[in-house]
């Protein structure tokens, strides 16, 4: 880290991540499916020495209750979730699905990496203390909580 510089969370794995990412897209160019991408990333980042999980499910819970699941394409390294896409360009949508893939697990980086015309990635952050502090904003409403 340079002098100055201002340490992100899990940055050293994150830069790794986003190299193997070009390198994988350098190599197979776009015009592919996301699910060939996908296997491309995994050994590419597994041959990195990276540990890859795929299709992680993951629970989603209201008010105490499993309402549904959806799967990550990728965890790396227990640490950072990784969603990948392979459209014209990154969408809003596609942010805010990453974001709502952090709220509901205890990882707190995300990277969004998209395989369309050009490579594009977004790297996102929701803690855990801002998970810990959120509170239902349904339930406080449904209790009769606000006036």
């Amino acid at each position: 880290m340079q002098p100055g510089s201002i340490g992100l969370k899990h940055q050293e794995l994150t830069e790794k991540i986003i190299g193997v990412f070009f390198d994988v897209y350098n190599e197979l160019g776009h015009g592919f499916l996301e699910s060939v991408y996908g296997q491309a990333l995994a050994i590419a980042l597994t041959d990195a020495g990276i540990k890859i999980q795929q299709q992680l499910p993951i629970a989603v819970w209201f008010r105490n209750r499993r309402v549904g699941d959806f799967k990550v394409d990728m965890v790396a390294d227990d640490k950072v979730l990784l969603e990948l896409k392979a459209t014209r360009t990154i969408d809003l949508a596609h942010e805010k699905q990453l974001l709502n893939y952090l709220r509901a697990t205890d990882i707190e980086v995300g990277l969004l990496l998209n395989f369309g015309n050009k490579p594009e990635f977004r790297r996102l952050v929701f803690e855990n203390e801002r998970k810990k502090i959120r509170v239902d904003p349904r339930k406080s409403a449904a209790s009769g909580g606000c006036s």
